[in-house]
């Protein structure tokens, strides 16, 4: 397998897809193509054996992933331009949960934004103590999360959970992941980290696929029946002022301050 986006690179090893991101500078912020790489790959994955787990973790040792680059923002325009950003993220995460093999996020530091909408896309997270989880968009860019987001993570560790975690735009650290069971398990450090994701990659991958697949898809599908219609929210939140404001504030890294329009 061979990348098509420097960003993003790929590496079978001993039946185990290693997908990391590569933009340390920048924490691991997401392009559209990483995004749209992550996707293709998940969903071209044979099912010959030769691939039976897929790792996915980040570069640098400071962010798994940081959310998607906030300068693709900048050339929203119309409220079709938010629909289509948050569909084209719905079909990478889709495509992230369909994976015919178990998918482990293998999480060290920062996990925010999409990258924690990844994460939490994946069958299995485990995490260094330096893991921060969360979704500061509240005190960030005044954006909202789509309502099949807000579902996965509600699924993880609760709505209550889910709406604490966004109202107060703080971040989640290792000890508390382990506790609420967004995480299985936490290790020291990144080398540490890397090594239990090479053995839990070796482990499940060595279950009956059949099993995982169909598991993975019933699940998904549960959740899938009571997909509503969020399309007015995400219009107006990207639609907004604020909005507007969020982007430039957090590029000139100063505070933004909110109108609520």
């Amino acid at each position: 397998m061979n990348s098509e986006t420097p960003d993003l690179s790929e590496d079978l090893r001993d039946g185990v897809l290693w997908i990391t991101f590569e933009r340390p500078e920048a924490r691991n912020a997401l392009t559209f193509a990483m995004y749209e790489r992550l996707a293709a790959l998940c969903s071209d994955l044979p099912t010959d054996g030769t691939v039976r787990a897929v790792v996915i973790s980040g570069a640098g040792g400071k962010a798994f992933a940081a959310g998607t680059d906030m300068t693709q923002f900048r050339a929203f325009d119309t409220a079709q331009d938010a629909l289509d950003y948050e569909n084209r993220i719905d079909a990478v995460l889709e495509a992230v949960e369909r994976c015919r093999v178990p998918t482990i996020a293998a999480i060290n530091g920062a996990c925010t934004g999409g990258g924690g909408s990844i994460a939490a896309a994946c069958d299995i997270r485990i995490a260094s103590a330096s893991l921060k989880y969360g979704f500061p968009i509240a005190r960030t860019l005044g954006n909202c999360l789509a309502a099949g987001n807000l579902a996965r993570l509600s699924e993880l560790i609760g709505a209550g959970r889910v709406r604490e975690l966004i109202f107060t735009a703080r971040l989640i650290e290792a000890d508390e992941a382990l506790r609420v069971g967004l995480v299985s398990e936490v290790l020291p450090d990144e080398a540490s980290l890397m090594a239990r994701a090479t053995a839990l990659a070796d482990h499940v991958g060595s279950m009956a696929p059949l099993t995982l697949r169909a598991t993975k898809e019933a699940m998904r599908r549960t959740r899938a029946a009571t997909k509503v219609d969020d399309s007015d929210l995400i219009t107006m939140c990207y639609m907004s002022d604020d909005f507007r404001t969020g982007i430039e504030a957090f590029l000139g890294k100063r505070k933004p301050e909110w109108t609520g329009k």
